[in-house]
């Protein structure tokens, strides 16, 4: 009797199949390959993210070398063509679907943010992703330039992202910003390329709070100061009138000197009673979005493609996702204290081995298991 399964599926065992299968069928596509179910399909894909393959190629090198092993997953070996045609039919609303319940089940695992305020916290931000205009004609953006766009929502519970939307890369962070539905109570923190004084509007009549940078041009009327302690660091707390042209929005500026450089800034939020030192430590923790953008492009495979369609591309950002949630949900779970980019790349050289994750971190676990694992199955 075995005493652990390999680590492959130790992640897949995180998917739940009742929840796949219904998603397969809400999903489907105009022709199906009958050799090549949808749970096959995204076992080759999440292999590629976990194994770093750098081609079609490769990842199917890597399947066809583990054969003996595929039965335990679910799957079985396939074709180069036939995995190719997949991933141009197969609608990529699969994986976006299944990104978002993966979502759901790995944030009742997650820590809180490290705020003791109540409000759940979220960062927003976008990035971009170069394509070849050659091979990805459908992505053009500038002449002689193609990329996609990844706006993402970070929940700070876990550090998890939550709402993820692709567009061309010409699209406008904003646009896609006023089509969130953040919860009531919320705050949402993102830089001052999001400035758009209609969507301030928008966001306090959902009730919702941001922080945010001011703008240097920015036009406004200081109607009250409140006492401020500069051993804080902060410099002014004022309840201002900022212009839209006709019409005015009452906020709350926030001057606050970082003691450590000596930079000084200027936040904008609409939360009126929140320490001002609390405004800009919020802020500051808007970095983890751009840690998870580095990680992301430097640890999964959203750099290089396995195909040129749109559908392609799309079905591989979101996979790149769900692998994200899954090391997060297995670190979560196993309470590792170790960083998800050491988690990553342990993951990546020992996917098929068999043993349990934890001893992949600490291998003495292993040596100072017992022997007889029927004796093991009888006290469990």
């Amino acid at each position: 009797m075995q005493s652990a399964i390999i680590v492959f599926a130790q992640f897949l065992s995180l998917v739940p199949k009742s929840v796949f299968a219904k998603l397969s069928k809400l999903h489907k596509p105009k022709r199906s390959p009958r050799t090549f179910s949808p749970w096959s399909h995204f076992v080759h894909l999440l292999h590629a993210q976990l194994a770093g393959c750098k081609s079609l190629r490769d990842g199917i090198m890597g399947m066809n070398a583990a054969s003996s092993r595929l039965y335990h997953l679910g799957v079985k070996p396939v074709p180069r063509s036939t995995f190719a045609d997949a991933n141009k039919e197969r609608p990529y609303t699969l994986f976006e679907a299944l990104f978002g319940e993966l979502y759901t089940r790995c944030l009742s695992q997650a820590p809180k943010h490290k705020f003791s305020i109540k409000n759940r916290l979220f960062s927003l931000d976008a990035s971009v992703i170069d394509l070849c205009l050659t091979l990805f004609p459908w992505a053009k953006f500038r002449t002689a330039k193609g990329g996609i766009k990844v706006h993402t929502v970070i929940d700070h519970n876990g550090y998890l992202p939550s709402v993820v939307t692709v567009t061309e890369a010409k699209c406008h962070e904003v646009n896609i910003a006023k089509l969130l539905n953040l919860p009531k109570g919320s705050i949402v923190v993102f830089d001052r390329g999001y400035n758009d004084y209609n969507w301030f509007r928008q966001l306090c009549k959902s009730d919702v709070f941001l922080v945010t940078r001011l703008k240097i041009n920015a036009r406004f009327r200081v109607i009250e100061r409140n006492r401020t302690d500069r051993a804080t660091g902060v410099t002014s707390d004022h309840i201002i009138q900022v212009a839209d042209g006709e019409k005015t929005l009452t906020l709350r500026r926030v001057g606050y000197r970082d003691q450590e450089t000596g930079k000084c800034f200027e936040f904008l939020t609409n939360h009126m009673t929140l320490p001002a030192r609390t405004i800009a430590d919020i802020y500051k923790e808007r970095w983890q979005i751009e840690i998870f953008f580095r990680f992301i492009k430097q640890n999964l495979k959203i750099k290089s493609f396995l195909g040129n369609s749109k559908n392609a591309v799309l079905s591989q950002v979101y996979v790149a996702l769900i692998a994200y949630l899954l090391l997060a949900y297995q670190k979560f779970m196993s309470k590792i204290v170790i960083s998800l980019h050491y988690l990553a790349r342990l993951v990546q050289r020992n996917l098929f081995q068999q043993c349990e994750i934890l001893d992949l971190i600490d291998p003495r676990r292993q040596r100072l298991k017992p022997n007889n694992s029927s004796r093991l199955s009888l006290l469990n």
